[in-house]
């Protein structure tokens, strides 16, 4: 019998534990993105930002718990804009929403930077530095999309724009011949090119322009969630939790 009321006992400490231990009222942040693509955003699930959602949330920032959310890229805009937005955003950056003096908006530290990259054929390379392969050559570029730095040197190099619904659609054109070159994030086309091994058939060449950079954007009347916020992104990249798991993406 008092082995049987001691389980007992332990049973409800722990179910008390767990009462105890949960927060008193978890208020939901929407974080939304735009992207849907590899390595950000993976079809099971996983992905660059799902996992940073997911160390955030381990990072018990007060009484918040951040949920991820695609919404297209227009209508975020347009959301943003007429401030109907109910929300963060995450992978942001303040020249895609001219905001370069971060007025508009509060922007946290960066969380990561990219490159674009021009992919073209490797039988048919379309090379930066080769002013004749640009030439009247079709530029696969994703719809809505913004290039800081490049837009000027794709109209001085040539290149006829070639409107596609994503990065992956894109390189799929590519692939059957439909257009002659993909302006994409390097991130992403390493990772395509990697995971569906395609080494040899496709070739990856820098672009000129400044870095591109990922950061998360809190509206102004969300300023209490910036405050918790900023300073853990300030810490993300001396965790080393978080470099393993970015290194499973590179």
């Amino acid at each position: 019998m008092n082995k049987h009321i001691a389980q007992m006992v332990l049973a409800v400490a722990a179910m008390l534990a767990g009462i105890w231990a949960a927060p008193a009222h978890a208020e939901p942040v929407h974080v939304y993105t735009a992207a849907n693509f590899a390595p950000l955003m993976l079809a099971d699930g996983r992905g660059v930002y799902p996992d940073l959602v997911a160390w955030l949330n381990r990072q018990n920032l007060g009484e918040l718990q951040f949920e991820l959310h695609y919404m297209p890229r227009k209508r975020l805009q347009v959301k943003l804009e007429d401030g109907t937005l109910d929300g963060i955003v995450i992978g942001m950056m303040p020249e895609w929403l001219d905001d370069r003096a971060q007025k508009k908006y509060h922007w946290t530290v960066p969380f990561d930077t990219d490159h674009f990259a021009l992919v073209s054929l490797a039988a048919r390379p379309v090379m930066p530095n080769r002013p004749a392969s640009l030439k009247g050559a079709t530029l696969g570029v994703t719809l809505g999309y913004v290039y800081p730095g490049l837009d000027d040197w794709i109209e001085r190099a040539g290149l006829l724009r070639s409107g596609g619904i994503s990065d992956e659609k894109n390189i799929e054109k590519l692939l059957r011949g439909r257009i002659d070159c993909v302006i994409v994030a390097e991130s992403m086309a390493r990772y395509f090119i990697r995971t569906h091994k395609l080494e040899h058939k496709l070739r990856l060449a820098p672009l000129p322009g400044q870095a591109t950079e990922r950061r998360f954007l809190v509206q102004h009347r969300d300023a209490a969630v910036f405050e918790l916020l900023a300073p853990a992104m300030r810490q993300l990249h001396d965790d080393p939790a978080w470099q393993q798991a970015l290194h499973a993406y590179q």
